[in-house]
């Protein structure tokens, strides 16, 4: 029995008391005769859940690579290849860059993510093997679900759809990816084409989906619509995720809520960076309909922005910016989002400090929730299934 006394905290800023975690959970009190295996002083911080990155393409970043000048893009094919551009310029190997990144995010609070990795011809399987590496060097510290993207398209690149069936098949991956079907991907308007592999290779061979949808208007309905009734019909309720979705905060309030329990009856789930006040999802009013909503935090200083950090509590801050969040509840509803809402959508437990629950949280210095969301304190402290994974911003080996 590994037992570890938290002394002194303040969950969600409340009373000061102590958090005792036993083999990697939150318990009522010491075990009887128990002895802690260590004591931590928390000095009246306020602990909080870990939170879940949702949405990040660690294959993609610069994070810690010497400067790189941008170029405009104007559209995803620009984007594309400033991507392949910049994987050409990078010193290190996807692995080394990956691992950098996510024991970043580590340190300042993160204990899972959904990583989407790019598979083209331009990289092959690269991607996924690195972040693979990446992973198993954090083990025990960051819970890591991979995604195989085709960040290309399936129908315009040729050879993508070979590299997804390779991925899925050798069980590099845990997902495979799709992305715009009918606007970027150039296929039908219900983005059949697309389709009809990703879910060929979920009934394969077990793999969950995540596709990004980008596209407004009809071009993003008429997938998304799709995708629902093809999850159902293949019985992948609580198995497919649509990221982005860009199509959705556009809608009328009549048409957003039919959508949103046509989605929610399909058990998909949905993703959001909270890229803008017109492109955030409005989670709240998706949320009372019955859908699981994750926050991620996109690219992270990639070819397509210098901007990113991989730190959460920062993309919970930027929610609460981009949706006008003023109040307590509003606010800590962010938080939530990042903590809760990420763990439902990976099928992680609900890290919520109470007895039974995973001891996996953080200490920061402030006087509440609301005010750690805006104000950003550093992580004095960031415990994973009871042990101390990082340490005044440094991750503990």
């Amino acid at each position: 029995m590994h037992v570890t006394l938290f002394r002194q905290v303040r969950p969600f800023g409340g009373p000061v008391t102590d958090l005792v975690a036993v083999d990697g959970v939150l318990a009522a009190e010491l075990p009887p005769g128990a002895h802690p295996s260590s004591v931590l002083e928390g000095g009246g911080r306020i602990a909080l859940p870990t939170l879940v990155d949702a949405h990040i393409h660690p294959d993609k970043t610069s994070w810690g690579e010497p400067w790189y000048s941008r170029r405009p893009a104007h559209g995803l094919p620009e984007y594309v290849v400033g991507d392949v551009e910049l994987y050409e310029h990078q010193r290190a190997p996807i692995g080394e860059r990956a691992h950098r990144l996510l024991a970043h995010a580590v340190t300042r609070g993160t204990r899972a993510v959904r990583a989407h990795v790019d598979v083209a011809p331009a990289y092959g399987l690269a991607g996924a093997t690195g972040l693979r590496e990446a992973a198993e060097r954090l083990a025990g510290k960051l819970d890591v679900q991979s995604v195989a993207f085709p960040q290309h398209g399936v129908v315009r690149t040729p050879g993508v759809a070979e590299l997804l069936t390779e991925a899925a098949r050798a069980h590099l991956v845990d997902a495979v990816g799709g992305i715009d079907p009918a606007g970027f991907d150039g296929g039908s308007a219900d983005g059949r084409e697309q389709f009809d592999l990703l879910f060929g290779l979920a009934e394969r061979y077990g793999v969950l989906l995540d596709v990004h949808l980008h596209d407004r208007g009809a071009a993003g309905l008429g997938p998304l619509r799709e995708l629902a009734a093809r999850t159902v019909a293949a019985g992948l309720q609580g198995r497919v995720t649509a990221s982005h979705v860009f199509c959705l905060p556009e809608l009328p309030t009549a048409e957003l809520a039919r959508t949103a329990d046509l989605l929610a009856d399909a058990g998909i789930a949905l993703t959001t960076v909270a890229p803008s006040a017109h492109q955030v999802l409005p989670f709240r009013e998706l949320q009372a309909r019955g859908l699981r909503i994750g926050l991620g935090s996109d690219g992270v200083r990639d070819s397509w922005s210098p901007y990113g950090n991989a730190d959460m509590l920062h993309r919970a801050h930027l929610l609460g910016w981009t949706t006008d969040a003023r109040t307590d509840q509003e606010l800590t509803d962010c938080l939530e989002l990042a903590a809760h809402g990420g763990a439902e959508l990976l099928g992680l437990p609900r890290a919520d400090l109470t007895p039974g629950s995973p001891a996996d949280f953080l200490l920061v210095d402030g006087e509440c929730t609301p005010q750690v969301v805006v104000d950003l304190p550093p992580r004095e402290l960031v415990v994973k299934a009871g042990r101390v994974v990082a340490e005044h911003g440094s991750l503990v080996s």
